[in-house]
């Protein structure tokens, strides 16, 4: 993970979207599921609520991912030598945390009825690329959706159906996929 916003909008920059991908043969076997307008909708109306307390809700989603994995300090150069500080002081924690969850949030809302999410190639090879040097696995995307979901569920309680779960799961399933093919290219290079 890197510690810089990676979905800005930068025409300069060529995008690839997953059905992209898929036509090019990633993710073999997997298929997208076309977003619908309530689906779109869904996740939109939780991005727009949560948006103007992204930095607090993005350090929740971090402490959440390392309460599930505490093991997962370690894979973040930046906290490695940290000591006893608490994270929430964590100057390069909360940077880090506000750009992958702002990463996370607005790519979901990327997604359109085409079941594309459209992510920047130069974005998608240094996600890849530093996933790889930090040794994320499969696993460790698991842990960042199940922390995602919480975050958005307790950031919105009154919102939160099993239809918007729903809608940020596959969202977050195809960012995931994505990241995950580029994680290939960088392994094998």
């Amino acid at each position: 993970m890197i510690n810089r916003p990676c979905l800005q909008p930068d025409e300069q920059q060529p995008r690839r979207t997953l059905r992209a991908m898929e036509a090019a043969g990633a993710e073999k076997g997997a298929t997208a599921t076309v977003f619908g307008e309530e689906q779109e909708a869904l996740v939109l109306t939780a991005w727009n609520a949560m948006k103007g307390d992204s930095a607090s809700l993005a350090l929740k989603f971090f402490l959440r991912i390392f309460e599930i994995a505490p093991g997962a300090k370690q894979m973040f150069p930046f906290l490695r030598d940290a000591g006893d500080a608490p994270l929430e002081s964590h100057p390069k924690l909360k940077t880090h945390a506000v750009s992958v969850f702002v990463m996370a949030c607005e790519s979901a809302t990327q997604l359109r009825n085409t079941g594309d999410v459209k992510v920047r190639e130069a974005a998608l090879k240094r996600l890849g690329a530093s996933h790889v040097k930090a040794g994320v696995e499969d696993a460790h995307f698991e842990v960042v959706k199940t922390a995602l979901l919480d975050t958005i569920r307790d950031a919105v309680p009154d919102m939160w159906t099993p239809e918007m779960k729903a809608a940020w799961e596959e969202a977050y399933d195809q960012l995931a996929a994505a990241i995950k093919e580029e994680m290939k290219k960088a392994a094998a290079a």
